[in-house]
């Protein structure tokens, strides 16, 4: 099995008939309009990981209610702690 279809088995997710709802899933352009920023940005955290995606047809579809509470995470180096002097 080559690495591409291992990857894809990796992020595999069992959906219930609850989950498959047509209004909880939204296209990749559509996530960017809800977010505000642009598709290649959501391409980006889909293939990061950050999103639970559904994948039909060769279309990537994203869990709504994900995008909407999606919190970005800090970038770069933590920063130190400062020891207050009291």
């Amino acid at each position: 099995m080559s690495k591409d279809k291992l990857k894809r088995v990796k992020h595999s997710t069992i959906l219930s008939k609850k989950d498959l709802a047509a209004d909880k899933w939204v296209s990749q352009s559509e996530a960017a309009r809800i977010r505000d920023v642009s598709p290649q940005a959501i391409g980006r955290l889909v293939n990061k990981g950050r999103f639970r995606t559904l994948r039909i047809g060769g279309r990537v579809l994203l869990d709504r209610s994900e995008v909407e509470n999606y919190k970005p995470r800090r970038k770069g180096r933590p920063r130190k702690r400062t020891h207050s002097t009291g």
